[in-house]
């Protein structure tokens, strides 16, 4: 383990400033590169006591624009169309990079490193996705996955496809039953 400081807030590791152990893979694989952390050494200690001030200032002013910026696109719903079986199951996935271009059609400018996703979708249909716009401010996207923009539409509305597909499949069933059954009476006279 070895002991860093925290240039930012991290999830379920600490605020700016705090001096936390943690793993020397995670510390030089994430945290130094992306500065994120410094090594928590007496000159480094130093440094950020020095520099602590400026540094609140710019997150302060960081976490108001993200907070702008999540105020104009609150309840924002992202639609992407793919390929997909009769089941709904894609026959690729939708990953995060394919969120943040979405996002960028519509105006959210976010990097895919933004965007919080699990796992990638298999699925149609709309999905809640989080978009760490600062590391204290996160919104809710949706992410309308769709076979055409038609079905995509009548998701958004809120209405079953599947419930429909198997509502149209059993009335042609019916309507093919009926007509081999006249088809049937016909051939027996």
């Amino acid at each position: 383990m070895i002991e860093v400081i925290l240039m930012q807030r991290v999830d379920k590791l600490g605020q700016m400033g705090e001096r936390v152990r943690v793993r020397p893979g995670f510390a030089r694989n994430y945290l130094l590169p992306q500065r994120k952390a410094i090594r928590a050494s007496k000159d480094n200690l130093l440094r950020f006591d020095r520099e602590r001030v400026q540094l609140e200032a710019q997150n302060i002013k960081r976490r108001e624009e993200a907070e702008r910026v999540a105020e104009r696109v609150f309840g924002l719903t992202v639609t992407i169309i793919r390929a997909a079986g009769e089941s709904g199951n894609l026959y690729g996935s939708v990953s995060s990079r394919d969120i943040a271009d979405a996002c960028k059609v519509n105006g959210l400018t976010v990097d895919r490193a933004q965007v919080l996703l699990e796992q990638p979708i298999k699925a149609t249909g709309i999905i809640q996705v989080r978009v760490e716009l600062h590391p204290e401010v996160v919104i809710p996207v949706g992410v309308n996955v769709a076979r055409s923009q038609e079905e995509a539409d009548k998701q958004a509305r809120g209405e079953d496809l599947r419930a429909a597909e198997q509502s149209e499949t059993e009335s042609l069933e019916a309507e093919l039953a009926a007509e081999l059954a006249d088809l049937g009476a016909a051939i027996d006279r």
